[in-house]
This record gives structure tokens, sequence and C-alpha cells, in this order.
């Protein structure tokens, strides 16, 4: 088993913006925009007149939630690579259970390999990209941002070497998947259940393996710069304050990223950047300018600069799939 360092958080000043004429193709700075949208309250919802015949329904998700759901991994490419191999990160944790093929994942800044009867389990918030080859397949298991489980704190890579724990998972996700599909009333909340059993398989698990030697230091530094990044990747911060803050220099922060994941630091900025612009395009209906305003550039000329330079299309092109 691998456990990665935990994320932390530091304080890190903001910057006044720089003039739009530095690093004018550069996703990885955009420029603040101090403008966020509110949230109108509605009002409370009037109660029936009695209790409804039956069983009481499975409850509706609060808005801006997600449900339990299970998806083969090969289907979170299908619209686009970029999906998994950029980096980003998810607002409710993960589970990915890798049954065939082979690749590399990068967790909070460390890449490491990947195989069969692979187990990794990601914490929301925590930056992830990995590789799926056309031979890769097995199961991601969302857990819903509301599902209220005792889960580590950390990401985990688990090789599950023997038969009987790989029973016991591959049992659990059937019974999930059998609940989720099966319609029948309180399937909702029997998937539940069996989600908990995942949530105690995941301990057992952790508690089975041997003493693990602590995260080195590289990776307990590139573990707190990306979670930097996650948390301010829209305010323009370059690599120059992100090391100040961590108390290196940019020179040894760069190396060190390179040396964990193969990438710089420079890189993982602008990838996620670059990974939430793709997803606002395509998911949402948004103007371009407001895309722009969302991601802190300051007009969408120079956004729609910066996406062509690194996509090589513009925006509303890369939107429509041109």
């Amino acid at each position: 088993m691998t456990q990665y360092q935990p994320a932390t958080s530091l304080s890190v000043p903001p910057r006044s913006p720089a003039p739009e004429s530095a690093a004018a193709q550069d996703l990885a700075q955009p420029r603040l925009s101090s403008t966020a949208p509110g949230n109108a309250s509605e009002p409370p919802p009037i109660p029936s007149a009695g209790p409804p015949p039956g069983p009481a329904p499975d409850p509706a998700p609060h808005p801006g939630s997600t449900r339990l759901r299970m998806v083969p991994i090969p289907r979170l490419a299908a619209h686009g690579r970029w999906r998994v191999e950029a980096m980003r990160s998810l607002t409710e944790p993960m589970l990915l259970w890798f049954t065939r093929g082979q690749g590399r994942i990068t967790v909070s800044g460390v890449t490491r390999g990947y195989g069969p009867h692979n187990a990794i389990f990601l914490p929301a918030g925590v930056m992830h990209a990995f590789e799926v080859s056309a031979h890769v397949f097995g199961t991601a298991v969302f857990f819903g941002t509301d599902c209220g489980l005792p889960l580590p704190e950390s990401p985990l890579h688990l090789r599950i070497r023997d038969q009987q724990p790989q029973a016991e998972l591959s049992g659990i996700l059937d019974n999930i998947h059998r609940e989720l599909d099966g319609g029948r009333p309180g399937s909702e909340r029997a998937a539940g259940h069996h989600l908990g059993l995942l949530g105690v398989w995941i301990e057992r698990q952790i508690a089975a393996q041997e003493d693990l030697p602590a995260p080195d230091a590289a990776a307990r530094l590139v573990a707190r710069f990306t979670a930097l990044v996650e948390r301010d990747f829209r305010s323009g911060l370059g690599v120059a304050e992100y090391s100040a803050a961590l108390g290196v220099t940019a020179t040894h922060l760069t190396r060190v990223c390179r040396q964990c994941c193969d990438r710089s630091a420079h890189a993982i900025m602008q990838e996620r950047v670059l990974f939430e612009a793709r997803k606002l395009l395509k998911e949402t209906e948004l103007p371009v300018g407001e895309v722009s305003r969302q991601l802190g550039f300051t007009s969408a000329a120079y956004f729609t600069r910066a996406f062509q330079h690194a996509v090589g299309k513009t925006p509303s092109a890369f939107r429509r799939g041109e």
C-alpha cells in the first residue's frame, strides 16, 4: 500500500494582477477578477396535507450535491482524454478499482504505476490525473458529496494481491451496482449501506498492511504545493509566490515537481486551469466571457488567446467540438 502525503493548507498572500502583456499566453497565471456570483434564497416548501401512502421515498440530494454512482473507468474518458489525464480534483471521494491493464497515476503530485487489482482511494479535493489506455478496465465509485461515512483523509494506493479481499471488493461493488440499477423501493438506501461496507473494506485493508515508510521530503513538498494550487488556481499566483509560501526557491520547487511527477511546477498550475476551462465550456452554457471571468481573466480576448495557444482551438470551437 502506498500512503500519500495528506494535503495541507498554507496562507498565501494575494498578488496584484500583472499587466496583460506579461506571459500573454500563459494559462497558469490568469489575471484575477474579484466579482463572485451570489446565491438567491428560496422560500421553504409548503408541507403536504398528510403523509404519503407506503414507505417514504429516498430523499432528494441538496442543491449542488452529488449522489452515489458507479462508472466503468473507460467511460470516464469517453468525451475526451483530458477528463482523466489532466490534473484536477473532485468535490466527493472516489475509489478507482482497476481489474485489467496498467498505466500511471499522479496523486498529490506523485506519479506511480498501477495495474490489475489496484484500488486507489482519493478524498475530495485531492489533485490527481491518470492514464487510461484501450486495455485498461475497472470501476470508479463516486461516493457522493453527502455520503457521511468515516473515510481516510489521505489518498491511498492499495495493491490487493490476495484473492479473498479481491473477491470481497468485487462482491460489494456488484451489490451496489445491483441496487442502483434495480429501481426497487429503497434502492438508494440499500446501496448506501453497501457503500458503508466498502468503507469498512478500505479500513480493513489499511489495517492489514505492514508498517509503511513515511513520505519523503520531496513527496511532502509537492503534496503541499498541489494542495495550494487546487485552492488558489484562480488567483493568478505564480511559481515564485507558491515557492515563497512553501519556504523554498522556485528552482527547487520545479526540480522536485519534475522528480515526483515529470511535470514542472508551472505545468501543474497551467494544467489545472486548462482543465477547469474545458469543463466549464463543455458542461455549462456560460458565455465565453463568463468562463473567462470565473477563471480570473480580465478579458475574454486574453482568455481566448491563452486557450487557443494551449489547446489549438478557440474556446467556442472547442465547445462546438470542431
